[in-house]
């Protein structure tokens, strides 16, 4: 535990960092399971699936370097009313890593490809940072698959920042090998420096271990790289924010932005840039959250999605 109360996004030294969630779930005790699923972008691809609660489902997309772990705390209390189906995401947690082109629309078409093999097209989805982004892409590409889509902390939008991370991977001589080794240097520490919360001390060792485990091994940080360099490419970026325009303000489904006034992974400002683009999107702001409020404020996170998801 700190030593003393700490300021909104003030990490904690990672050998303060407990051992176990200072705040109890019951993510591993969920049903899991391995399926198959055949995908156009990249063949059969093996994805890890945790399922909780009764009645409607609700399909969880998690975002870039976290797994279907980062849903823990939303388990149960959207358990209560919906059936809750969390999945790892090609390329991601204890799914497959398989080889080939990592662009946002071939992720997003496998990601569709997914929710089908799951019987689940037409449900609504929460998807969060990455997640949020691949489901505004399927959504548009195939909207039958998504029935109501709530973003929370999507990015999709250019940003200086990730100007700044295209022109890295584009001029640093080796940058694969020079990623490789920053992160094999201690896997979990590099968890720790790159995911950040609201209230830091909901980090534990348990989460280091649980999205590190991936990146321990080639394929795992190889299927990262594909991410950071294609996946959220910025130039996929631009035009995507073309494509959105064009839509001339509607959203082809209902449509949620869900955004926290600070964060320092994605800036509330391309929340605010959604929000433009497409007025028919109800837009909410959280206070006291960051990138990851299913983790830090899920019950306000909660407050403001469920009567959306559930058409009220």
């Amino acid at each position: 535990m700190p030593k003393r109360p700490l300021a909104p996004f003030e990490q904690l030294a990672f050998g303060e960092v407990p051992h176990r969630p200072v705040k109890p779930h019951g993510f591993f005790e969920a049903p899991s399971e391995r399926i198959i699923v055949p995908t156009k972008p990249f063949g059969d691809v093996g994805i890890r699936v945790i399922r909780h609660g009764q009645g409607p489902s609700v399909v969880c997309i998690h975002g870039f370097m976290t797994t279907s772990y980062s849903f823990r705390y939303l388990l149960e209390p959207l358990g209560r009313t919906h059936s809750v189906v969390a999945f790892d995401l090609p390329g991601a947690g204890e799914s497959d890593k398989p080889a080939g082109s990592y662009g946002p629309d071939a992720l997003a078409e496998a990601t569709g490809d997914v929710i089908g093999a799951l019987g689940l097209r037409g449900a609504p989805v929460i998807g969060n940072s990455l997640g949020g982004y691949l489901a505004m892409r399927l959504a548009m590409r195939d909207p039958a698959c998504v029935g109501r889509l709530v973003c929370l902390h999507a990015p999709g939008l250019p940003t200086p920042r990730m100007r700044a991370l295209r022109v890295a991977l584009d001029k640093v001589p080796r940058v694969d090998d020079v990623i490789r080794w920053l992160v094999a240097r201690d896997e979990e520490r590099w968890v720790h420096k790159n995911v950040h919360y609201f209230d830091e001390s909901l980090k534990s060792r348990e989460e280091h271990r649980e999205y590190a485990r991936p990146l321990r091994k080639r394929e795992g940080v190889d299927a990262f790289i594909r991410m950071l360099d294609e996946t959220l490419d910025v130039r996929q970026m631009v035009a995507f924010e073309s494509q959105l325009r064009a839509l001339g303000g509607a959203f082809p489904v209902p449509l949620q932005l869900v955004y926290a006034r600070k964060d320092p992974m994605v800036p509330p400002s391309v929340g605010a840039r959604m929000s433009k683009l497409l007025p028919s999107a109800q837009m909410v702001w959280l206070d006291d959250a960051s990138h990851f409020a299913h983790v830090d404020n899920p019950d306000a996170f909660l407050a403001a999605a469920l009567p959306f998801l559930e058409g009220r």
